[in-house]
């Protein structure tokens, strides 16, 4: 599944018990339709809660309106509250991220590629290893 939509806030990584690390953030997808036999333009928003589990270095760059690209798959998650109530949420589990775009407002510098699925240490030996 691909969504394309803008950063609502700034990314977190969180730490499981088992110490992997997850990047948690959310899109807004902006929709816009017309009824049939209206001209008035109806406004929707769709929000997107996001885990990216495979390199936490992007999280810097995943900030509050920057216009990002994601394919994954949709995951469903259900638990007991404390007061005994069944709750549920769905979460889109990211593979891949493409940056689009900076928040309204920012830098025309464009952001350094990050390999998705480099380890950081790769990274400096890749670096080095340029012509250029």
């Amino acid at each position: 599944m691909e969504i394309i939509g803008r950063v609502t806030a700034d990314a977190t990584v969180s730490e499981t018990k088992a110490g992997k690390k997850v990047v948690n953030f959310s899109i807004a997808i902006n929709d816009t339709y017309k009824t049939k036999g209206s001209t008035e333009v109806q406004k929707i928003v769709t929000y997107v809660n996001c885990a990216y589990w495979i390199n936490p270095g992007i999280a810097p760059y995943l900030t509050k309106g920057s216009l990002v690209e994601c394919n994954g798959r949709v995951g469903a998650n259900a638990w007991t509250n404390k007061e005994g109530e069944v709750k549920a949420s769905l979460t889109f589990h990211v593979n891949s991220i493409k940056l689009h775009g900076k928040p309204n407002g920012g830098s025309n510098t464009p952001a350094p590629v990050v390999p998705m699925n480099t380890a950081p240490a790769a990274l400096s030996e890749v670096a080095e290893d340029l012509p250029f």
